[in-house]
């Protein structure tokens, strides 16, 4: 079984799948990192140098690919479920599981971060509340299970995920201390 996990840029998706994977036992794959792999490039140059849509269009095959892996967490990058093949590919073939912060707890983490795209831009907490308000629904769409970050530290965010998933009776690789 794969688990997937969604929301917007700076909830926690790699951080809380690398010790995701850990615990469970199984691989972890990162789609920003294999995306940046194939281009070559940062996905902030390729977003300056292609724009927005060339991204979704190559993040969409790479979806497509790392959902058929047997055996992981994937972390997906914050807009990957703009796209209806996305969603359909994750909610499928993975248990999808949606970080959800709020935008104003997002500008905290993220305020002074060069590297997301998305956020360089005059006003990022606006920017911020935008991309919750187009995306959350498109996330809870997609997700089997909403995980609330607010307060939690990681360790407790990855047992809230891995106490939810044995609850359904999902089994999951070796645990690895």
């Amino acid at each position: 079984m794969n688990v997937a996990l969604v929301g917007l840029p700076g909830s926690g998706k790699s951080t809380v799948g690398r010790h995701l994977a850990r615990k469970l036992g199984l691989a972890f794959v990162d789609s920003d990192n294999r995306i940046e792999q194939r281009l070559g490039c940062s996905i902030r140059e390729f977003f300056e140098l292609e724009g927005e849509q060339r991204f979704r269009d190559i993040e969409v095959d790479e979806i497509a690919a790392l959902t058929q892996i047997a055996g992981c967490v994937l972390s997906t990058g914050g807009g990957s479920v703009l796209r209806a093949e996305n969603r359909e590919h994750l909610r499928g073939r993975c248990k999808v599981v949606y970080l959800r912060s709020s935008p104003d707890e997002l500008y905290r983490r993220l305020r002074h971060d060069r590297n997301r795209p998305l956020l360089q831009v005059a006003d990022p907490l606006t920017k911020l509340r935008d991309l919750y308000a187009e995306r959350d629904p498109l996330y809870r769409e997609t997700a089997h299970y909403v995980i609330e970050t607010g307060r939690p530290s990681v360790a407790m965010l990855v047992n809230m995920i891995a106490m939810q998933l044995e609850l359904a009776g999902h089994r999951m690789g070796t645990p690895s201390s």
